[in-house]
């Protein structure tokens, strides 16, 4: 069914446009424009007062309506159903630290899910390569060092769907890894490390191009020690991803953030099965986590334990915090479609997949659209 939206304001990858229209049609873009003049629809909605955006895209979540995505198919599904209806029309499904044989079992089943459903962007490998001082919420017996033959079989697990993976770059055999890795097309993120700021230019230097939640299970910024996120900031190479739920990271912080490093910056949620439930006891990576006032933390230490954010409210926050609204719908759309090797989405030009978003003038959601069918009702 056609679906026409106009009289729209279109924010679109680094564009700001009054008074739009865009038309959706068998699964795509079918055509754009400005003005009245705009083509007739099986369903015409009228957008005044409205934003259109492209359909967000998570790289870096673990669940939601209490379910964890290490628990299957299932599970997965649960919890996309609560983000798509924030707006995030496509995910890479994050996996967290456990044993090789289970990882690998994982990665088959998202494979499994990519091959019929397109909003399922593949998956992303957040340990067992991390360094132990800056485990974070995961389990420290199962952390170890990269090999050769552990990553061969998660990639033939993963028949070419995994999209990212976080390593420790001051590991033992991290730079084969990274090597290994992104000739099998994966995105190397640095992250959970204790890499100094020549270490991560080191590792970026070698091929690694996206930073995992920037500031969070990393060492600082220092005046005479910058650490790996300035070496992040100031390589044109990298992405650098935020969560802007106000706990991890300072709003303010990430307003500066986003002035250091524009266009660089991918807003993820970091969620985990608490997400569009509530406070409670809740499980990740077989570790306790206590939720309280929307905050999750590990019971056996406080440490941040992943979100409860949508992203969403991340763009409210961040827009609220002083970021530009181009800006912040770009850091959900085309920066994180990019550093995943997916620039055909993260946007709205015609041809590109009909995957939307329409909020009202608050930010908040009022239709999303997933390959140009209405997912919102």
């Amino acid at each position: 069914m056609s679906t026409l939206v106009h009289s729209v304001r279109l924010v679109d990858d680094g564009a700001d446009i009054d008074v739009a229209w865009v038309l959706f049609d068998r699964g795509q873009v079918a055509a754009r424009g400005v003005g009245a003049d705009y083509p007739s629809a099986r369903e015409v909605i009228d957008g005044s007062g409205c934003i259109l955006a492209p359909g967000f895209i998570d790289v870096h979540g673990h669940g939601g309506g209490g379910a964890s995505y290490d628990e299957g198919a299932e599970a997965i599904a649960t919890g996309r159903a609560v983000h798509r209806a924030h707006g995030t029309t496509a995910a890479v499904i994050s996996l967290v630290t456990t044993s090789i044989d289970d990882l690998v079992a994982r990665v088959g089943i998202v494979a499994d899910l990519a091959e019929h459903d397109s909003s399922i962007l593949g998956s992303h490998l957040e340990g067992p390569f991390l360094d132990p001082g800056h485990k974070g919420a995961h389990t420290l017996e199962l952390l170890r060092a990269p090999d050769p033959a552990s990553i061969e079989r998660l990639l033939l697990a993963g028949r070419g769907t995994i999209r990212q993976v976080t390593l420790a770059p001051e590991l033992a055999g991290s730079d084969a890894a990274i090597a290994q890795f992104i000739a099998a097309g994966v995105a190397v993120a640095i992250g959970h490390t204790d890499a100094d700021h020549a270490t991560s230019q080191h590792a970026f230097d070698a091929g690694a191009t996206v930073m995992t939640h920037a500031f969070n299970a990393m060492r600082g910024i220092h005046h005479r020690a910058p650490g790996p996120v300035v070496a992040a900031l100031r390589d044109p190479r990298v992405t650098l991803e935020v969560i802007a739920d106000g706990v991890h990271v300072d709003l303010d912080l990430i307003a500066v953030i986003f002035a250091a490093a524009p266009g660089r910056v991918a807003l993820v949620t970091d969620s985990m099965a608490a997400t569009g439930v509530g406070d409670g006891r809740y499980d990740l990576g077989g570790l306790d986590v206590d939720v309280a006032a929307g905050v999750a933390r590990l019971a056996s230490n406080g440490a941040i334990a992943g979100s409860t954010l949508t992203q969403d409210d991340a763009l409210r926050r961040t827009v609220g915090a002083g970021v530009p609204i181009i800006e912040a719908i770009r850091a959900l759309t085309s920066t994180p479609a990019r550093c995943i090797g997916r620039p055909d989405l993260g946007h709205l030009a015609a041809g590109a997949r009909g995957d939307a978003v329409l909020l009202d003038g608050d930010l908040n959601v009022v239709r999303v659209w997933v390959a140009a069918q209405d997912v919102s009702r």
